[in-house]
């Protein structure tokens, strides 16, 4: 496939353009879609342009120069050892087309020779990594004005982190990061490859608002790369824009069906439906989620977000007709987390309590992975909850409380995901039950601590809502912030779970 020519997709990109030496206009219009592809993780289609443009013109340096770029690590996938031989015949051509190049060029292709090596070992790449974060950096130096040399900076920064893990605003590496890409953001918010990489940056920290101002622009500035398009929903999820991150992730999805008749190029269309699944859940846009959640589905082979997403809006009756029972743990587990809940809320607390042992024994027992995570912490989060329901179906309220709290704790386990892999949080179900039980002050406390880690949920904020009438304190701010936040729903609620 990437020996095939590869069309010129205008109506994908946008205005970004990186200018080189090369007299032909075809090989800068490659060079600049390659350019802008990469910047969008779009790999392949960024090395397929970038050899269009060495076909334009044999001649451009710069040219193999992008070519060997692209084939190299990035933030979430570094280079593999069937890949780096292209990687290295790629700037070894580069470098035997120096002299054809000008100062700043050849400046780019001396930083990238120390990335690759002719027997590249996957396990000794940080040599290789760290050789070239020292490159970068002189490079940038050398070329001070250079926003793309900057940005190429933190990207070889990057790779010397760990991917994912909450990062500490204080820690100097980070602060380093930071430094460089908020140097390019100064000059221009709405540099593609910056402000892609600041979003990342500052997802896990304390301060993910701080990308909001570039993730204003970003997802059009190339909008045919569906992963340009969906990154911003990453910051407008963090920080409560559910509509947005909605929006962006609608505009991620149909560039991934775009890429199909060759109008755009897709990359990681599941993550995309995931996050609109996500993004949408919170959003109380209940049609929207489960459609997003079945797409997943057919893409993956599996139900597993369906089942989850059934269940935060109440489907009990479709939940049935999801198959027979992975063989799987933690699609099994999960399984039986929906069936057996559905069983309660149909008035069968016999057969929720047969799933509810099943999903325990599984929680208790399993070494399985559910994507980043032990699969025994999201099935324990998922298990406390049914027993939450099973108690509280049985008239056990305070039994139930103890549940969802143990549910609560277990969810705390849970490292930094993008999205979070359940799409509500087990204090939904805590808090309500609270309130039932007429402990309105610690349900205030509850919805309060979920504001602050999925800011303007219409979910919790229905429940603070509520529980603060019930004290006699109502508040017209939280109302006002409910009815904003659920301005897209079409779901009724009259609880924070169904």
């Amino acid at each position: 496939m990437l020996a095939e020519p590869f069309p010129y997709m205008p109506e994908a990109l946008g205005p970004f353009s990186h200018r080189i030496s090369s007299d032909s206009p075809q090989a800068q219009a490659f060079f600049d879609q390659g350019f802008q592809f990469m910047y969008g993780f779009a790999k392949y289609a960024a090395v397929r342009s970038f050899r269009e443009a060495q076909k334009a013109d044999p001649e451009c340096a710069i040219c193999y120069w992008g070519e060997a770029w692209a084939w190299g690590s990035y933030l979430n996938v570094h280079m593999r050892e069937r890949e780096a031989p292209y990687a290295y015949a790629a700037i070894g051509k580069a470098r035997e087309l120096r002299g054809n190049a000008g100062p700043r060029e050849q400046a780019y292709i001396d930083a990238l020779s120390v990335r690759y090596v002719e027997d590249y070992d996957y396990e000794t790449r940080r040599v290789q990594d760290r050789a070239y974060a020292d490159a970068a950096r002189a490079l940038t130096e050398q070329y001070p004005d250079d926003l793309d040399a900057a940005t190429l900076y933190a990207e070889a920064l990057f790779l010397l982190e760990p991917r994912f893990g909450y990062r500490d605003l204080e820690d100097p590496n980070v602060t380093r990061l930071h430094a460089v890409l908020e140097s390019v953001l100064a000059r221009d918010i709405r540099h593609p490859g910056a402000c892609h990489l600041y979003i990342h940056a500052t997802e896990s920290t304390a301060r993910p608002e701080l990308a909001e101002p570039c993730a204003e622009y970003l997802g059009n500035s190339i909008p045919g790369a569906s992963h340009i398009n969906h990154m911003p929903s990453h910051t407008f999820s963090l920080v409560g824009r559910w509509g947005d991150a909605v929006r962006a992730s609608i505009q991620a999805w149909h560039t991934d069906l775009k890429a199909k008749a060759s109008l755009g190029v897709s990359t990681y269309p599941t993550h995309n439906l995931h996050m609109l699944s996500f993004a949408a859940s919170y959003d109380g846009q209940g049609a929207l989620a489960l459609r997003a959640a079945q797409d997943y589905a057919k893409l993956t082979r599996r139900k597993t977000l369906q089942l989850l997403t059934l269940v935060r809006f109440g489907r009990f009756d479709e939940i049935a007709e999801a198959g027979d029972r992975p063989r799987r743990d933690y699609a099994a587990g999960v399984w039986d987390f929906a069936q057996g809940y559905a069983s309660v809320r149909l008035g069968e607390p016999d057969t929720g309590r047969e799933h509810l042992a099943r999903l325990r024994e599984l929680a208790e027992t399993t070494n399985a992975r559910a994507g980043r995570e032990p699969a025994s912490v999201l099935l324990g989060v998922l298990a406390e909850i049914l027993a939450g329901e099973v108690n509280r179906n049985d008239g056990n309220l305070e039994a139930a409380i103890e549940a969802f709290e143990r549910a609560a704790e277990h969810e705390g386990k849970l490292d930094f995901n993008e999205p979070e892999p359940l799409p509500f949080a087990a204090r939904h179900w805590l808090g309500a039950a609270l309130h039932e039980v007429g402990r309105h002050a610690d349900a205030v406390r509850v919805y309060r601590d979920d504001l602050a880690d999925h800011p303007h949920n219409g979910w919790s904020l229905f429940g603070l809502s509520e529980a603060l009438a019930a004290q006699g304190k109502p508040d017209p701010a939280v109302q006002r912030d409910f009815e904003r936040a659920w301005a897209r729903s079409d779901t009724w609620i009259n609880a924070s779970r169904f």
